[in-house]
């Protein structure tokens, strides 16, 4: 059964019966033991919605990612009192994004590292799907500026331009109430975009459409409504991936020398898809992220090799000795000499057993493979450390990786021009399958041979565009706002990014990655200013605790996120070099009560000890009280924990600048703000209350060396693997039907292909585009479509490219592949088209009983890119999960506002109805 509204409350259920049961049980213990000890599980609401939110992602694992990306990005109409107003960003601002992109990797990058310079340009739609959304309260009747009559949306537009502060949110459509609280709390307005989503558009293809908004936003293209909004007026903000790419395209803006927004809100940011960090598998029962990572049943996209017989096997024995070392992937831009070797190999060995001989089949010409011990020695002898090894500083590590990066400029450059032999040389080359670092150094490393994660390949991961916490430097960026949850799988990941940014000197990228791209080289020397980070880690919150807007933690981060929102926006650069944190600034900003969680400020003699996070005095383990004094606005939380950063500041626990007075000197002015503090370090109690984060020395993930970070490791992948393994066995017979369809999918693609031949499809198929504009043409007789001037590429334009595997661009064996090659044979044609033929009568036809297609229109895009519609959205799993949410917020203002009991009644009255809800908030889809 596919991911449904009915399917996930079936399996959700039981979920619920099983968690209040067990929740009863263990309150029941806890009351009879006398432990008055305060856990985030003892809210039997946020118990509840924790398992709710878990049951349904593993519910997604049990069905095709198409199933799971089309309930996700099903559209869900606005609360009435929400201003949303859906817009198209064209190609051109696409465009701008993508020739950022080609200048960041350069030509040599593009081939190696990414594919190619036009699969991931490639797409369904002519536009980017975003939206603007603030509350219909804040609009304010404008004048238009615009000559033309505009429509109803364009005057909304219009009348949301006196909302200066602007919070560009990366995410799709089921995280919109989110993004409405942000928008009411800053009192400004919002930006969502929904990005192309992996695997069908796998990295850099989510980058691409994140700086395509960006550059809509700070440089709208003709015919855009809104105004230009200026980069100091800006918040980046995301969650999860998208919190990740937010980073992301923090460090190309800052490389490039392209103005970066005022800050960014980094929530549960993924920034290692290597899974280095213990608490990947430390935390995996206090996360909702599944058993084994993101499987999915097989389906036609994914995953590209469904079965796991016939040959094929995900992780084998290593065959052969290093290159590459255990822990990592092999080099996609390897020196001469690897070249020439590889080449000899695969050319003997293919002339001894009589067929082609890819690099992944290569027999190591020793007779015995060396264990994984042997093989960090040889390697420490001949190159540079392996993991785990101690032959050499940190600084000699540099150094050699400094000039292998200097050897492969080398071999690729003669007397100034390209190395002829070098490039015919590459265009052999194959990396080598990844191995496992072990946890025995006297086994034989494993080697992987499926791709292990949705976003990009096995051999991408730890680029640093795709694990930003791999960067050479996070130095000279924007101000920072991250927060995590203390019992989330990536908390170990966010913690050690934050203190890398804010110290770059003292967290370099482990050795060899320098190697990698000249970019990183570049940066490790020339990005050393600290960047202003405000890092707070949530007491027994999993993944993306904002989702939960119920706890006393997510009303705190969602009003200290408007805070920080309005304070970088507000002042100036200059200000913000001095203090970017508005807890420091002085005088305290104002902040009004109406705009708080509850809707008014709540007297003490109303407060009741009942309900979410009501309890007795936390023993002081922590190293002080933490009395809850009964619940507390999100107003009157944020108000405490700014007192609380100023004593951090007294008491010498906020890191101040090198260029700041010393920790006991303290600002004399009560009015001026606190200056010179370079990075905030708290962790926030279940009442929502800070407390200063432990030392550095005291955190294990702060201990890593840089040479563990970015390493494939063998709990990680076994803990797949098995999930894969059990997924075989389930559906191997969907995995048979798959690889059937597959066929029927290649043939329906080539006889399109030869139709549209027939009816006087003409293409160049690498047409050069130096102006990069349309090379015009005719189009035929009696055609529906047309040539898009903005439209690149299309999936003909792919010759010498090497798209990942699942890249929709480059496939013809799915569904929505062929209603990509449709669509642009037919419709909307690239560039590189000279003509667009008219659909054949016979594939007219056979459109008519495909659910899939059109017999006149464009066939539906894929879902991971074109949002669905559907008649029944009062009943979708969204709109409930929406509604009841809106419910509990509404019914809490008003009982506060007559002075009748508090919120918790609310959720205790609603309590009941969470069983039937068959959504919570999907996270990103990494």
């Amino acid at each position: 059964m596919p991911v449904t509204t009915t399917s996930a409350a079936i399996h959700i259920t039981p979920v619920v019966i099983k968690t209040f049961i067990r929740h009863a049980k263990r309150k029941g213990i806890k009351l009879k033991d006398g432990d008055t000890t305060v856990q985030g599980w003892d809210d039997i609401l946020y118990d509840e919605s924790f398992h709710i939110v878990k049951a349904f992602i593993e519910l997604g694992t049990k069905n095709t990612v198409e199933s799971l990306q089309a309930f996700t990005n099903t559209h869900v109409p606005a609360p009435f009192w929400c201003a949303v107003v859906p817009v198209k960003i064209p190609l051109s601002s696409c465009n701008k994004a993508a020739d950022v992109l080609i200048e960041w990797f350069g030509p040599d990058d593009l081939k190696h590292v990414v594919g190619g310079e036009r699969w991931w340009q490639v797409r369904g739609l002519e536009w980017l799907d975003a939206e603007w959304i603030t509350e219909k309260a804040y609009l304010q009747d404008a004048d238009s500026h615009h000559g033309a009559k505009l429509t109803n949306d364009e005057k909304t537009i219009l009348n949301m331009e006196h909302l200066d502060r602007v919070m560009l949110y990366v995410h799709g459509d089921t995280h919109r109430y989110q993004v409405i609280r942000y928008a009411r709390k800053m009192h400004g307005r919002a930006f969502t975009v929904n990005y192309r989503k992996a695997p069908q558009y796998p990295w850099p293809c989510p980058l691409q459409d994140v700086l395509a908004a960006y550059f809509y936003l700070t440089n709208p293209p003709p015919g855009a409504v809104h105004r230009p909004v200026h980069p100091s007026k800006l918040v980046l903000a995301g969650d999860s991936a998208g919190a990740s790419l937010c980073l992301t395209a923090l460090t190309i803006l800052r490389d490039l020398g392209i103005p970066q927004p005022a800050g960014a809100v980094l929530i549960s940011p993924w920034v290692d898809l290597t899974h280095s960090f213990p608490s990947v598998m430390n935390n995996a029962s206090t996360d909702i992220i599944p058993p084994h990572g993101f499987i999915h049943k097989p389906s036609t996209l994914w995953p590209v090799h469904p079965k796991g017989d016939d040959g094929y096997v995900r992780v084998v024995k290593t065959r052969t000795n290093p290159p590459p070392q255990p822990g990592h992937a092999d080099k996609l831009k390897p020196n001469k000499e690897q070249l020439q070797d590889q080449r000899y190999q695969r050319e003997k060995q293919a002339e001894e057993t009589g067929r082609e001989v890819h690099s992944a089949d290569l027999q190591d010409p020793r007779a015995e493979v060396q264990s994984q011990k042997e093989m960090q020695e040889e390697a420490d002898a001949v190159d540079s450390p392996a993991p785990g090894s101690s032959r050499e500083s940190l600084k000699s590590d540099t150094n050699s990786t400094q000039n292998a990066q200097v050897s492969v400029e080398d071999d690729q450059q003669e007397d100034g021009e390209a190395n002829p032999e070098y490039i015919s040389d590459m265009d052999y080359w194959e990396p080598k399958p990844p191995k496992v670092l072990m946890e025995d150094p006297n086994a034989t490393p494993l080697e992987l041979r499926a791709q292990i994660q949705l976003y990009a390949t096995t051999e991408q991961l730890s680029h640093p565009l795709v694990s930003p916490v791999l960067q050479s430097s996070l130095g000279n960026l924007c101000p920072l706002y991250i927060i995590a949850g203390n019992g989330e799988c990536l908390r170990d990941e966010i913690i050690y990014l934050a203190h890398k940014a804010a110290h770059p000197k003292d967290y370099p990228a482990r050795l060899g990655l320098l190697r990698e791209g000249r970019r990183q080289k570049e940066n490790a020397e020339k990005f050393q200013v600290p960047t202003k980070v405000h890092l707070q880690v949530f007491d027994d919150m999993c993944h993306v605790l904002t989702v939960f807007t119920f706890t006393n933690s997510a009303k705190y981060a969602y009003r200290a996120i408007a805070q920080f929102t309005k304070h970088v926006i507000d002042n100036s650069s200059e200000h913000l070099s001095r203090n970017p944190f508005p807890e420091l600034h002085r005088p305290p900003s104002e902040i009004s009560d109406a705009d708080s969680d509850d809707g008014a400020a709540i007297p003490p003699q109303r407060r009741r000890s009942k309900g979410k996070f009501h309890f007795s005095k936390r023993p002081q383990a922590t190293g002080r009280s933490m009395d809850s004094g009964g619940e507390r606005t999100d107003v009157e939380l944020y108000r405490s924990n700014e007192a609380m950063a100023e004593q951090e500041v007294k008491e010498g626990k906020a890191e101040r600048t090198h260029s700041g007075a010393s920790s006991e000197t303290v600002r004399a002015d009560t009015s001026e703000d606190i200056p010179a503090i370079g990075f905030i370090r708290e962790r926030v109690d279940v009442f929502g209350k800070v407390r200063p984060m432990e030392p550095p020395k005291e955190i294990d993930a702060l201990r890593l060396k840089p040479q563990e970070i970015g390493i494939i490791k063998e709990a990680p992948v076994r803990r797949w693997l098995e999930g894969q393994e059990e997924w075989d066995r389930r559906f191997k017979r969907t995995a048979e039907h798959v690889l059937r369809q597959r066929q029927q999918y290649e043939a329906k693609a080539a006889r399109l292909l030869d139709h549209a031949r027939e009816q006087g499809l003409m293409h160049d198929e690498i047409h050069p585009q130096q102006s990069r504009t349309s090379i015009g043409g005719s189009i035929s007789s009696g055609s529906v479509g047309e040539i898009d001037a903005d439209r690149r590429w299309g999936p003909l334009d792919l010759k010498d490219e090497n798209p990942p595997p699942s890249a929709i661009a480059g496939r013809r064996d799915t569904s929505e592949a062929v209603a990509l090659l449709k669509k642009t044979i037919y419709h909307n044609a690239p560039a590189t088209h000279h003509t667009v033929p008219k659909l054949k009568a016979s594939d007219a036809l056979r459109a008519v009983f495909d659910r899939h297609d059109h017999p006149f229109k464009a066939p539906q895009q894929s879902v991971s890119e074109q949002q669905v519609h559907t008649q029944l959205v009062s009943m979708h799993g969204l709109r409930m999960w929406q509604s009841l949410v809106e419910l509990f917020m509404r019914k809490s203002r008003k009982q506060v506002k007559r002075g009748k009991k508090h919120a918790s009644s609310a959720l205790q009255s609603t309590g009941d109805k969470i069983s039937t809800v068959g959504k919570s908030h999907l996270l990103s889809n990494p």
